[in-house]
């Protein structure tokens, strides 16, 4: 198979989407690894099995209607296999497996039918030291934009999910890349208060807008910086409320057409009145685990541009 992925909204070809059979239980607070699980496990409301099926099934019916080859994860028993973006990601022509928190490891098995098509020097295994999530990985054309946490007590955020290490080895492998960090805002207990990753207060959508939230960033130059980058009339700033719900976090089929939640209508309004066709999700059951629609799905090949 011959990867290719070099931005965010160009048409999607390729992608594969998580599943939700066979979750598992709902966990324990003690097994949670976000603060919004933990929140509803606390109150109760963690989100059953057949919903997050459900829920699936939409996306995977607008991935159909617009001829997208739609890969799926093999089921492992009782494991979570929602989140695809986190495991593994296509920078160009190559493939980068994440480090992720250990009790996840299974997950990438889960896709090795999928990997074993791709040729072995398109493959890139990140050093250990070198933790990361795709979530975190942005691509923007000549850039890649990287969200991170920089502070030194990153091994106390169970939230922290991409080091400084691993951005330099996006740069060591990209040398041609302009590779932009960003120093993102953790919270082991407040979900309102946790850019878990990059793409849960940033996204750049159709052919040059983006979606920020400020308080996602723990420096405000970084986050000026994305705002003069883009221009403060093509951003769709959310608010706190906004981030938690996971605004930022819709996904592109094409620079005119995303997959939205359909509880999202201030921004699937802004975006309509863009010439962006917004199809409608509901997708509310799995944001209680702190991921949407971009977490759940990982491109494989768009166009080029």
């Amino acid at each position: 198979m011959d990867l290719y992925v070099n931005n965010e909204t160009s048409r999607l070809r390729k992608v594969i989407l998580g599943i939700a059979n066979s979750n598992g239980p709902t966990p324990t607070l003690e097994e949670a690894y976000d603060p919004k699980s933990i929140e509803h496990i606390k109150n109760g409301t963690y989100p059953k099995e057949e919903d997050k099926v459900k829920e699936m099934a939409e996306v995977l019916e607008v991935l159909k209607k617009y001829n997208v080859d739609v890969y799926r994860p093999e089921l492992i028993k009782d494991y979570n296999q929602i989140f695809a973006r986190d495991i593994c990601f296509v920078i160009e022509d190559k493939i980068i497996k994440s480090n992720i928190l250990p009790n996840r490891d299974q997950e990438i098995e889960a896709i090795r039918y999928i990997l074993d098509q791709i040729p072995q020097e398109k493959l890139i295994k990140l050093p250990e030291e070198a933790h990361m999530e795709g979530g975190d990985v942005m691509l923007h054309n000549d850039y890649i934009f990287v969200g991170t946490y920089r502070g030194d007590d990153y091994a106390n955020y169970i939230t922290a999910r991409t080091n400084v290490e691993a951005v330099e080895e996006i740069r060591k492998h990209f040398p041609h890349k302009i590779v932009k960090s960003f120093n993102l805002r953790k919270s082991n207990t407040d979900a309102r208060a946790n850019a878990l990753h990059l793409d849960c207060c940033f996204q750049p959508v159709g052919p040059k807008y983006a979606i920020l939230h400020k308080n996602g960033f723990l420096e405000e130059s970084e986050y000026q910086w994305l705002v003069d980058f883009f221009g403060k009339d093509n951003i769709f700033e959310i608010t706190a409320d906004e981030m938690y719900e996971m605004y930022s976090n819709i996904f592109s089929i094409s620079e005119h057409v995303v997959i939205s939640d359909a509880s999202f209508t201030r921004l699937n309004a802004w975006l309509r009145a863009r010439d962006i066709t917004v199809e409608e999700v509901h997708y509310r059951e799995i944001a209680k685990q702190e991921g949407l629609l971009r977490c759940s799905t990982m491109p494989l090949v768009r166009d080029k541009n």
